[in-house]
């Protein structure tokens, strides 16, 4: 699997949280926050796969683009980035060595923990 960072969706990452689009959630909160599979079949539907690709950390270009196996490391609700989110993608990235992916989430998380503890 050739899995790599997709710089366009971690600059578009970057730009959700600084704009205040984020949920500041707990770090098992993902199973619940994850889109599910008929809800990113809506959002392509409605937007196209270049709008739902700005979702995922990673892309893996042995899967034609087009299609949603291509598209690895969800963060967000197709509406904010989810702390929850970007964590899970962060351990993931970090157990499949994936290191770019996995030092683009821990940007994000820290981005994301800044603004939680200045709120506390």
């Amino acid at each position: 699997m050739a899995v790599k960072l997709n710089r366009r969706s971690f600059d578009f990452a970057k730009k959700r949280v600084g704009d205040g689009h984020h949920v500041l959630d707990q770090n098992d909160d993902w199973s619940e926050h994850r889109p599910s599979a008929g809800q990113e079949n809506d959002f392509i539907e409605k937007h196209g796969f270049a709008e739902y690709e700005k979702w995922f950390l990673g892309v893996d270009d042995e899967h034609a683009e087009g299609t949603k196996g291509r598209h690895k490391f969800p963060y967000g609700d197709f509406t904010d980035v989810h702390r929850c989110g970007v964590i899970a993608a962060e351990v993931r990235a970090a157990q499949n060595d994936y290191t770019d992916i996995e030092k683009a989430a821990t940007h994000l998380l820290g981005m994301l923990d800044e603004l939680r503890d200045s709120k506390s």
